[in-house]
């Protein structure tokens, strides 16, 4: 046999044996994928942060880990402006863990994700609605809370918000010829909402609404309820030539 030949074989033979001894890798394990997780997340990869994460959660490998990363995933959601899907997480952590200590927070952070969805009057106001008992559901449970100031801030944004979209409502079935409908809304508005920051203009709308059914002296009710609660408005003279018109 050549030596070249022989030198092939023990080439060969060396090569074969490393195959035979290469180690593979361990799987990951929870604590990897959940500092990998910790990394994307440093660095604004929320997604890849989100997909780490999800794998601790499903691997069950303790339940003090799995609760941190359901938390974990609803703040990447949240930061990365997807509201809808941080709601559906934050939710599922209160159903699943009421009593965690971070269920405090968890609430709240349900609250922004709906706050963050709302839309503007004239549009659907189920995120409205639900900010609005999400915060104070939260101010319920948690009135020591040092956020407590702040969600106390957005229940009076989505109040006025939701005012705001009742007198859209009434003043679009005053402008149709429903001037009945337009009277049960902007009614309900003062009922419901009654620190509402621009009353004047309901007044002024409910009064309208009102002699639009023929109903001259609650008109004449809601008119002076505008110049005597808001001296200073616009409406007040508008209020009075319609008043006068309609005499």
């Amino acid at each position: 046999m050549s030596v070249f030949r022989l030198s092939t074989l023990l080439a060969c033979a060396l090569l074969l044996t490393a195959c035979a001894q290469k180690v593979v890798p361990p799987p990951k394990t929870a604590a990897t994928y959940f500092q990998e997780g910790e990394s994307y997340f440093d660095k604004g990869l929320y997604e890849e942060a989100v997909t780490a994460w999800e794998k601790v959660r499903d691997s069950y490998y303790s339940p003090e880990m799995n609760v941190l990363a359901e938390m974990k995933i609803a703040e990447a959601y949240y930061l990365s402006e997807r509201y809808v899907e941080a709601a559906a997480a934050y939710e599922d952590f209160l159903k699943q863990h009421p009593e965690n200590e971070r269920a405090r927070e968890a609430l709240y952070r349900l609250g922004m994700s709906y706050y963050q969805q709302t839309l503007s009057a004239d549009r659907d106001q189920t995120a409205t609605r639900n900010a609005l008992v999400t915060f104070e559901t939260f101010q319920q449970r948690y009135p020591d809370s040092p956020r407590a100031e702040a969600a106390r801030a957005y229940i009076r944004r989505v109040k006025d918000l939701l005012a705001k979209h009742e007198l859209y409502v009434g003043r679009f079935y005053l402008k149709t010829g429903h001037p009945r409908a337009a009277i049960g809304r902007l009614e309900g508005l003062f009922t419901t909402y009654p620190d509402y920051r621009d009353r004047d203009i309901a007044w002024y709308y409910l009064g309208k609404a009102y002699l639009g059914t023929g109903q001259r002296q609650k008109a004449a009710d809601a008119f002076h309820a505008l110049s005597r609660n808001f001296p200073g408005s616009e409406y007040i003279k508008p209020a009075q030539e319609y008043l006068e018109e309609n005499d």
